[in-house]
């Protein structure tokens, strides 16, 4: 019996000395889950973080997720704990990160379904203490609608301005621009749609929401090369530089399954599972014509295709090695699009 009680009283100690600290985060974390959002966790948000972290900007144009980029990703977040967001869907990335990509302590998931819940203490304590943020696909208007101008929407860009690494896919990526189209009509405009009318009603432009670095006059655009998407990032892109009045406006579409990842001095590479793209569209000028219920007209647009092998640099908008260049124009709705 003796024997028996000191096994125990050892089993006891050996939880307090090993699990009290998984257990003091597992009762801070308890009840997360509140009406208005949903919250999962997976590994020991008590481990130290491995490293330090670094400013970095992954920008994924949807479909699968490329591991290469995610590993240089995970890396500029110390292999620390990544907190994704998202306003749709449940715990499914958390564990691909987690489980299939690695090296990460840690991995927090915040569903949104309302926007009282970006105010919520406790959402705000969970994104605080990312080292890495990452935003999920599925409808940007409930992201603008849900954070723009709560608590956490300072926050998001408190974390940017602190070094620490940011990543969105599809809809996630789609807010991460300066200027970004928001999908607020409840639709996905098409490209004929905003190239026959881009300042009608399906062409819903947002800015003010997320501040990264260099992206203060971009707009951007997903799933890219596959949805057709050149001719409607031109509309957006014609409609972002009426509203800043000049015309220094860039356009940076993301193919599927693939990423642009950008170092902390303004340095991308495009990762890609199928030979994908990143798209530099840069006008320079403003469009020809840009009027209420008139098709665009929109001349000599130049275009970039960043590939694999190529370099983008943000601080100037430049590109080493590009995979392609052509020259775009837009005359009466119509795109135009030749090789150079």
């Amino acid at each position: 019996m003796g024997r028996k009680v000191l096994w125990l009283g050892r089993l006891a100690l050996m939880a307090l000395a090993f699990g009290g600290a998984g257990m003091a985060a597992a009762e801070e974390n308890r009840g997360l889950s509140q009406p208005g959002y949903r919250y999962y966790e997976v590994g020991d948000l008590d481990t130290p973080r491995p490293g330090e972290t670094q400013a970095a900007m992954m920008l994924m144009g949807g479909g699968d997720w490329v591991p290469e980029a995610f590993q240089w990703w995970v890396e500029r977040a110390g292999n620390g704990r990544v907190v994704i967001l998202r306003a749709s869907g449940g715990d499914e990335l958390q564990k691909e990160l987690y489980y299939d990509i690695g090296g990460v302590t840690a991995v927090q998931t915040l569903v949104f379904d309302s926007r009282k819940a970006a105010d919520d203490p406790a959402v705000l304590r969970v994104v605080r203490g990312a080292d890495a943020i990452f935003i999920a696909g599925g409808d940007q208007s409930r992201y603008i609608r849900f954070w723009k101008g709560t608590g956490l929407n300072e926050v998001l860009n408190a974390h940017v301005r602190a070094g620490k690494p940011i990543g969105g896919t599809s809809a996630g990526l789609a807010i991460l621009g300066g200027y970004a189209y928001g999908a607020l009509d409840g639709g996905s405009v098409n490209s004929p749609a905003a190239l026959s009318d881009p300042m009608g009603s399906e062409v819903t432009m947002d800015k003010d929401f997320l501040a990264m670095p260099y992206l203060s006059n971009v707009v951007t655009d997903t799933h890219f090369a596959k949805r057709d998407r050149l001719g409607r990032l031109i509309a957006f892109v014609a409609r972002a530089a009426q509203d800043r009045g000049q015309g220094d406006i860039v356009g940076i579409g993301v193919d599927e399954d693939t990423a642009l990842c950008v170092e902390a001095d303004g340095r991308g590479r495009v990762y890609s599972l199928d030979d994908g793209y990143a798209w530099l569209v840069m006008p320079r000028h403003t469009a020809d014509r840009l009027s209420d219920g008139e098709p665009l007209e929109f001349s000599s647009i130049p275009v970039t295709g960043v590939g694999t092998g190529s370099r983008l640099y943000l601080d100037g908008f430049t590109v080493d090695d590009a995979a392609f260049t052509a020259m775009a124009s837009v005359v009466d709705g119509e795109l135009e699009l030749q090789p150079d």
